[in-house]
């Protein structure tokens, strides 16, 4: 398997992600564990160009001055704001959220760098697929991190 454009650690997200449990609290934001694995998921679509929410006012204004939050060596601050398509308010199953997002991972990685989407990320604009790598690693250690894992 590819390994997420040279960034993303591929053993470490699925042994982290398998120590969750459903009933584990969040240490900050409002989302359930299940809801943050939707989420999670959601936005693994949107960086494999399977959805394409649009760029946001405040995005266009200051994203690209903003962008190397996304990829640097940095973790992510607690509380930042997310991409309103993909923040998850309603129920969902534990279980069949973790599979979900494990197999898009999988998905992710074997298809490469050449599969990662073209369209604009809806904040932080045109990335490459090593900045798309480096970011989607750092949001989903941000959310492990969130429930303790």
């Amino acid at each position: 398997m590819y390994r997420y454009f040279l960034f993303f650690n591929v053993t470490d997200i699925p042994g982290r992600d398998n120590k969750l449990k459903c009933k584990f609290t969040t240490k900050w934001g409002e989302m359930d564990v299940s809801q943050m694995l939707a989420h999670c998921s959601s936005f693994q679509d949107i960086a494999m160009g399977y959805s394409l929410p649009p760029r946001v006012w405040l995005g266009i204004l200051i994203g690209k001055f903003a962008k190397p939050i996304f990829y640097n060596d940095k973790p992510l601050d607690h509380n930042m704001s997310t991409i309103p398509t993909i923040l998850i308010t309603s129920k969902k199953d534990f279980e069949m959220e973790r599979e979900k997002l494990k197999q898009k991972i999988i998905i992710f990685l074997k298809n490469g760098p050449e599969a990662c989407t073209n369209h604009s990320h809806p904040f932080f604009g045109k990335l490459t697929p090593e900045q798309w790598g480096k970011g989607i690693f750092k949001h989903l250690d941000h959310h492990l991190r969130q429930f303790g894992v």
